[in-house]
């Protein structure tokens, strides 16, 4: 027989984003990496990270519009 698995709660989401926006700035301590390990599930970070990869590249495209759409002043 085997247990239901608990509820996702909201700490668990907002530390899988945590984790995820801390790899992509690229510091993080190997500590708290292996805690993140085996506490969130792999799922979550995964579709967070491609999630938080689409936001990011969409905001880049979103900037370069705006700057070439800028009048030149020079």
């Amino acid at each position: 027989m085997s247990l239901p698995k608990p509820p996702v709660s909201k700490t668990a989401w907002l530390r899988t984003i945590q984790a995820v926006l801390w790899s992509f700035v690229g510091l993080r301590q190997n500590s708290e990496s292996q805690q993140d390990i085996e506490k969130l599930n792999p799922f979550h970070i995964i579709g967070v990270a491609i999630g938080a990869a689409l936001l990011f590249v969409l905001g880049l495209i979103a900037l370069v519009n705006w700057v070439v759409v800028q009048p030149s002043g020079l």
